[in-house]
């Protein structure tokens, strides 16, 4: 079936090899079929996705880690934040793990704040960001063990709206930093609908 008008381009894969694998991202070339004939080649990055979390406290004050990032050669103000690398696991799940992991909490309550597609002209990483609320300190899993740059990352609990200034003064620059946090503010100021935490 051809294209005709008020029907959308089907952008299919002509051709896909991958051209390097690593830990965490595989580097793929795909040819793909373009609008009014012909092909173009794209680059595409697979990455397993990740999660983040704008935990929050009865005093509206948040979680933010401070974390060396090496491509960015520099430390940066994040959530507690990880890879979706378990096989299976749903993403509130790695969202509870990295919580306790990272900050050494657990949470009553559990929204989905956001989902974004880090860089979506090169890569297909998304991330799903979740508010926790009715926090509990927890003990770090047994399972875990802190190393590498995680041993050199600290925590500090901070107001809300200064971690929302922080934002705009350009000290936290971390996408899904920015992101949870302004759509933290907004739900707090305009309580909009948030998604179940086990939205997709």
């Amino acid at each position: 079936m051809g294209e005709g008008p008020g029907q959308p381009h089907e952008f299919r894969v002509l051709a896909s090899e991958n051209v390097y694998e690593g830990h965490v991202i595989t580097l793929r070339r795909d040819t793909v079929a373009m609008p009014g004939g012909g092909s173009s080649v794209r680059e595409i990055v697979h990455h397993p996705g990740a999660v983040a979390v704008v935990a929050i406290d009865e005093n509206d004050r948040v979680v933010l880690l401070r974390q060396y990032r090496h491509p960015v050669g520099r430390h940066l103000w994040e959530l507690p934040a990880g890879l979706r690398d378990e096989a299976g696991e749903p993403p509130l799940e790695t969202a509870k793990r990295e919580l306790a992991e990272e900050a050494l909490l657990a949470a009553g309550r559990w929204s989905l704040l956001a989902s974004s597609y880090s860089t979506p002209g090169f890569c297909d990483e998304l991330v799903e960001i979740y508010l926790a609320e009715e926090l509990t300190a927890v003990d770090r899993p047994e399972s875990f063990v802190v190393e590498h740059e995680e041993a050199d990352m600290t925590l500090e609990w901070v107001p809300l709206a200064d971690a929302v200034q922080r934002v705009f003064d350009g000290d936290i620059r971390n996408a899904s930093a920015i992101i949870g946090l302004l759509a933290t503010a907004q739900a707090r100021t305009a309580h909009p609908r948030l998604r179940p935490a086990d939205a997709t």
